[in-house]
């Protein structure tokens, strides 16, 4: 490590809340790679945590931001702006429902306004409230999305944490089905569990989730923050599998890089919300969301979806290949450029391996290296990186 690096992470120690534990400095990105302060380049195959869906700093992106920029950058909402009026309709179309946009800043931030819309809708039918949510999924980090976060580890020392949530087990219909009862107003779930282990739900159980929710009625709404704009190999990992939400959430890669979330509904919900009901000062930044449309040009003109697809499919190959070959790694799951390598044992021997060969790679799951690199990976790219795995998989593993 060199002394820059040393004394910026020194000074981000002394200056910084402990919440992470950076070892790499980033000064500069561009397409799948970045480069640290020192000017190692290293292949970001983490999408800074599946948000640089176009990559790194693509050209049409930062150039409708910097004339955004130049133009208007905050309007709050007392007042309308060009961009976000066309983002909304853009996703309203994109995604078929014919319902209505809320805009916020973060992934938590859109969970949480699903949450609050489901009780709005449930307070004035019948008076329901709880939402069921699956062990091993994740929400958010605010203190509702928290709880609905079936997980121990992000939940300790946050109690008395809100009510209103009852957890079901992942692709386990008939688990959903015992959780519900008179107070359950919508079911929360991710088409693909990320930070719970890049697992794909089954096609059966999604498409059971939306029988039972009609059934029911209650809502559905699916959590899409790591999962969307294009990361499967659809616009929305959920129109994988021949269904429709009531509700589905986006942030992460909306904007590549700049901060926004969204909660997008069908037509029944779209007017539950009433002035005053919910807000966010920030929603639907002029700024954001000219980088939004620039994000959807680029996956719409670049044919990304299929480009998500078709090397995610050499990906899973690859990978498939080191399963075969190390004992130690288990099963390749996912689905797209939303890759899990699942690990007999803890996964960060692996990531830290990778590092050193020059990947940058994420943990899920306790025993699963995550793969999110951009969309616009090229298949050469990925030939390298498959070398470069290759490496650190026998510096790991190897005799």
């Amino acid at each position: 490590m060199s002394n820059k690096t040393q004394d910026i992470l020194n000074q981000y120690k002394s200056a910084v809340m402990p919440t992470y534990s950076p070892s790499v400095v980033l000064a500069s990105g561009k397409g799948v790679t970045v480069r640290d302060v020192d000017g190692l380049v290293l292949y970001d195959f983490t999408s800074g945590i599946g948000v640089h869906n176009v990559g790194h700093c693509h050209p049409k992106v930062v150039q409708a931001i910097r004339d955004q920029a130049a133009k208007l950058t905050h309007a709050s909402n007392l007042f309308a702006n060009e961009p976000a009026t066309q983002l909304a309709a853009k996703l309203v179309e994109l995604s078929g429902l014919g319902g209505k946009v809320f805009f916020c800043n973060s992934g938590a931030e859109a969970n949480e306004a699903a949450i609050k819309l489901a009780r709005k809708w449930g307070s004035q039918n019948g008076g329901r409230y709880e939402i069921v949510t699956f062990r091993k999924g994740f929400h958010g980090r605010t203190l509702a999305t928290v709880a609905a976060t079936a997980q121990a580890w992000c939940q300790e020392g946050y109690d008395p944490l809100p009510v209103g949530f009852a957890y079901a087990d992942y692709n386990d219909l008939e688990s959903v089905k015992a959780a519900v009862n008179e107070k359950t107003v919508a079911v929360m779930v991710e088409a693909v569990q990320g930070e719970g282990g890049v697992t794909p739900a089954d096609p059966e159980f999604l498409k059971g989730l939306r029988a039972l929710c009609d059934e029911k009625n209650l809502l559905l709404i699916c959590d899409e923050v790591q999962s969307g704009m294009g990361r499967t190999g659809t616009w929305f990992a959920w129109q994988g599998y021949d269904i429709q939400p009531d509700l589905f959430t986006l942030a992460k890669s909306i904007a590549d890089g700049i901060p926004m979330g969204a909660l997008v509904s069908n037509a029944k919900l779209a007017d539950v919300f009433t002035a005053s009901a919910h807000a966010s000062t920030f929603g639907g930044n002029p700024v954001a969301a000219a980088a939004a449309l620039a994000v959807i040009q680029v996956i719409e003109e670049e044919g990304l979806l299929a480009r998500a697809t078709e090397v995610g499919q050499l990906f899973k190959e690859a990978l498939q290949g080191f399963v075969d070959q190390y004992d130690r790694l288990l099963e390749v799951r996912g689905k797209g450029l939303m890759l899990g390598l699942v690990v007999d044992g803890d996964p960060k021997a692996v990531v830290d391996a990778l590092k050193e060969q020059g990947i940058l790679a994420l943990t899920a799951g306790g025993n699963v290296v995550r793969f999110l690199p951009p969309l616009v990976l090229k298949e050469e790219d990925l030939e390298e990186a498959t070398d470069m795995i290759s490496d650190a998989l026998d510096c790991a593993f190897g005799e």
